[in-house]
């Protein structure tokens, strides 16, 4: 999140410039807004791909695209996110920044085993990068972090090395997810989102429901609105403020078909009562 960035830069000594996209581009970042940013200061680059709130994935041509900007800037390293890598429903396979062997290395793979293997809660993760950079994360690594459970290295060894038909399976679960709330949204003309091409989010934008109210609650925010639907819907949502984009609120699709259904139902409810 927002506030996890902004503390890792300070302990860094480091600043934070975000780059604010939009919904009109899937909330992507363009070569264009990378070159606005980029200056010969800048040190790191961070993003994801599948991205969690939105769901956005980055094709071929958008990384090539960020690849061109990059070059004239070989100082600067790539911290990519990768951690929803399994979880695509465009049909192609997983596509890493790291592949360009330009910048092969200068870019740090982050992922792990709690999205792709539904491994959460067992906090197990892994970077790729190149041998001077893994030893450098190393020295500070080993004085703070304790080590990871033989359970649950053993299983991280087993969900490398074995088939990944129960992931793919998995998947296929959260892409009937999918389209059975791209078909509530399409039914709510309030809320506009983008269609997640990963992860297991959708991120509807919902300035069309502040500034209501129902009863004495007043809605002026989507931190209003997430608190609103916990508390009259009994379902749990993130405010977009979160991520970054304050008109937006954060639905997980991570859940059984039946709760999905009815925890739609509750909220088209509760958002009914809003005037």
């Amino acid at each position: 999140m927002v506030c996890n960035v902004k503390v890792l830069s300070q302990m860094a000594e480091g600043k934070v410039v975000f780059v604010n996209t939009v919904l009109e581009n899937n909330y992507k970042i363009t070569a264009q807004q990378l070159e606005n940013v980029l200056t010969p200061k800048t040190k790191l680059f961070i993003f994801s791909s599948p991205c969690n709130p939105t769901g956005a994935v980055y094709t071929q041509q958008e990384l090539q695209a960020l690849l061109n900007v990059f070059k004239k800037y070989p100082d600067v390293y790539i911290l990519s996110d990768e951690i929803y890598e399994y979880i695509n429903f465009t049909g192609k396979p997983h596509c890493s920044i790291a592949q360009f062997q330009e910048l092969k290395d200068r870019v740090i793979i982050v992922n792990g085993f709690s999205k792709g293997f539904a491994m959460t809660g067992w906090r197990l993760g892994y970077m790729a990068t190149s041998l001077p950079l893994a030893k450098a994360c190393e020295k500070i690594q080993g004085q703070f972090t304790s080590g990871a459970n033989a359970i649950a290295q053993r299983a991280a060894i087993v969900a490398l090395k074995e088939s990944l038909l129960p992931t793919q399976e998995m998947v296929k679960a959260f892409a009937e997810r999918r389209e059975k709330i791209l078909a509530w949204i399409n039914n709510m003309p309030e809320l506009t989102c983008t269609v997640p091409d990963g992860a297991f989010y959708i991120f509807p934008c919902v300035k069309k429901y502040l500034n209501k109210k129902y009863n004495d609650q007043h809605i002026n925010t989507a931190d209003d609105l997430c608190m609103y639907l916990l508390n009259e819907a009994h379902v749990s949502t993130v405010t977009g403020r979160a991520f970054g984009n304050a008109d937006c609120i954060r639905i997980s699709f991570a859940n059984s078909m039946k709760n999905i259904v009815q925890g739609l139902n509750r909220i088209t409810k509760a958002l009914s009562q809003l005037h």
